[in-house]
């Protein structure tokens, strides 16, 4: 079916090149979302994701902050972003979402991609375009739908071939880009937004209860209550899975010894940073490290 006769979707249509983690891989879900199947927590992963609305609309949270979003706005997340999205009540919400991977070869040897890819860099990578735009930017999505009928072996080529054309139209309108997020209330929702977005960026000082209701005047206690309401985390998980997953990135990134990067990511103790990690991620930071394995923190 179309989509406004603009956009191609199925209900739970999946279209797989390759496995997660392999150096080139796409996953396009065609899916619905409601308002009693909302992630609970924000989360993050090492792959790009694109997630395309289908829907009115609904609302969408990046490293904290709060984005509205509507029918075929497109919303751009890189690797290691926490990001969650909100639906409302009422009817179930179409979208597409597509995660991602090319090979680290592709661009060092292709300047133009690497400038492409800084779409994901842009300060609100949320984009919406003119009808006109759309009819453009979302025929090669369209005829991935329909490769994704066929079984050939040329199949996942074109499919990246496709893809790369999406983005390449994407970047090329970037200057025509309409989206425009409102101006702030003063709402405590607004205040707790902000002081995510607070903690994603001072995550390597100290940071507890006290330190942040100072800061932005207001209670103890109403601050806990408020953020737990709003977020889903009390304010002391929600600061640990900010940290580890700044630690998770370095341990993949880098190769500072363990020690140095609890302290860089603001943990005290070197023995309360064992137990969180361990905690949020399922193993130790050395493992982890040697083994790279499970890149998103575990829900708690």
């Amino acid at each position: 079916m179309l989509v406004n006769n603009l956009v191609q979707y199925e209900d739970a249509y999946p279209i797989n090149v390759n496995e997660e983690g392999d150096s080139l891989f796409y996953g396009f879900d065609y899916d619905i979302r409601s308002y009693a199947i909302n992630m609970e927590f924000q989360h993050f992963h090492q792959f790009y994701e694109l997630c395309i609305m289908l829907a009115p609309e609904a609302v969408h949270l990046l490293e904290g902050t709060r984005y509205d979003i509507e029918c075929f706005d497109i919303v751009a997340i890189g690797p290691n972003i926490l990001h969650r999205t909100y639906y409302p009540e009422g009817d179930p919400c179409k979208r597409i979402i597509i995660r991602f991977n090319v090979p680290q070869s592709e661009f060092q040897s292709n300047p133009f991609l690497r400038k492409v890819f800084t779409l994901f860099n842009e300060e609100i990578p949320i984009f919406r375009f003119s009808s006109e735009i759309n009819k453009e930017l979302y025929k090669p999505i369209n005829d991935i739908f329909f490769l994704g009928k066929n079984k050939s072996e040329t199949n996942n080529l074109l499919i990246h071939f496709k893809f790369m054309e999406f983005l390449t139209i994407l970047y090329s309108h970037l200057s025509e880009n309409t989206y425009a997020t409102e101006a702030p209330d003063n709402s405590i929702e607004q205040k707790i937004y902000a002081i995510t977005s607070y903690i994603h960026t001072h995550y390597s000082e100290d940071l507890s209860l006290e330190t942040i209701s100072s800061h932005f005047f207001i209670s103890n206690y109403y601050l806990s209550h408020r953020f737990k309401e709003v977020t889903g985390f009390t304010l002391t998980d929600y600061i640990h899975m900010t940290r580890i997953r700044n630690v998770q990135t370095m341990l993949l990134n880098t190769d500072t010894p363990i020690t140095d990067i609890a302290a860089a990511c603001g943990f005290q103790s070197f023995s309360q940073f064992n137990r969180v990690f361990r905690k949020l991620v399922g193993t130790s930071p050395s493992k982890y490290r040697s083994k790279e394995e499970g890149v998103e923190i575990k829900k708690f």
